[in-house]
């Protein structure tokens, strides 16, 4: 079956928004450049262990802030991913065979010399292996933690018909486990594709505390894809039903012309009324703003239960 993304008018900006220089983008989703030649440092680090990062490859807009701050979301199992998501600029394609058998431990050193106390590691969809990768981050989790002593977590794909694979990353115990629900139930295949189930990610949350109470769970949505206000609160709803305990909200930003289009620009202060409203139903902490991404600032959201 084709994926194909959807037609839509240009993106809805609030009235009397005062927009960019470019005249696209409201004056809100503009960054400053951070001045650091840590930036550079972190980068060449990453170079030099030949580590991949979701920062880079999904061009992420606080991947310079990240790098600044001598941190960044290490992406393990390759670059190259097996699911055609409409809104991720990851490459896709077919992976090679096998992942790196020292990735672990170059993950672990690149952790120690940025001096990192909680790491988040994440992956590309690997539907080509047998357990989807879960040994691999079972391996992460375990030589990060006896190199670094640094909490961690980890940003997984879904595993769908991999039932043994989620138990092999929870056996690693890492802190938080975090999986991106990122959409409505609504447009769910359309931005996640044909293969993602809501009712499969939102069982996945329930099982992490039925194989270890202690893990936190961890789950984001991108706004302004085209859901609606009352959707949106049933997706918390759902969420708190099935006991996560972090939640980050972000806007979607457009990563190119081939990917999903931006429908509507959220306002900051839309941001903060929604987390004070998630913090109502329950979450333990809320991320909530334009720039949130599911990694940006994990420590700080992590350090409040750890």
């Amino acid at each position: 079956m084709a994926f194909r993304l959807p037609v839509v008018a240009d993106p809805e900006i609030p009235e009397g928004t005062d927009l960019s220089g470019s005249g696209r983008l409201p004056r809100w989703l503009k960054r400053p450049i951070p001045k650091s030649n840590a930036n550079h440092m972190t980068a060449g680090l990453l170079d030099e262990l030949k580590l991949e990062t979701v920062c880079d490859n999904a061009k992420c807009p606080n991947r310079m802030e990240c790098y600044s701050q001598q941190t960044a979301t290490f992406m393990i199992l390759g670059n190259v991913c097996t699911r055609p998501c409409g809104f991720c600029a990851v490459h896709r394609g077919r992976p090679p065979a096998m992942p790196e058998a020292d990735e672990p431990e170059r993950v672990a050193e690149a952790a120690a010399r940025l001096g990192l106390k909680h790491v988040v590691i994440t992956s590309v969809t690997r539907d080509d292996l047998p357990d989807g990768g879960a040994d691999h981050y079972y391996r992460c989790i375990v030589a990060v933690r006896e190199r670094t002593g640094a909490t961690t977590e980890v940003l997984t794909p879904d595993f769908v018909n991999c039932r043994d694979a989620l138990k092999r990353v929870i056996d690693a115990a890492p802190t938080v486990f975090n999986h991106n629900m990122e959409t409505v139930p609504r447009l769910y295949r359309r931005v996640r594709g044909p293969k993602s189930e809501y009712a499969w990610t939102l069982g996945m949350m329930k099982k992490v505390k039925e194989y270890n109470p202690q893990v936190k769970t961890k789950s984001g949505l991108m706004l302004g894809l085209g859901e609606e206000r009352g959707e949106l609160l049933d997706a918390l709803a759902d969420m708190r039903e099935y006991d996560v305990d972090f939640l980050t909200l972000g806007q979607y930003l457009q990563p190119g012309e081939k990917y999903l289009p931006v429908v509507r620009y959220v306002p900051p202060e839309e941001f903060e009324e929604l987390a004070e409203i998630a913090k109502g139903m329950g979450f333990k902490k809320v991320a909530s703003g334009p720039f949130v991404r599911s990694s940006y600032h994990a420590r700080d959201m992590a350090e409040t239960e750890i």
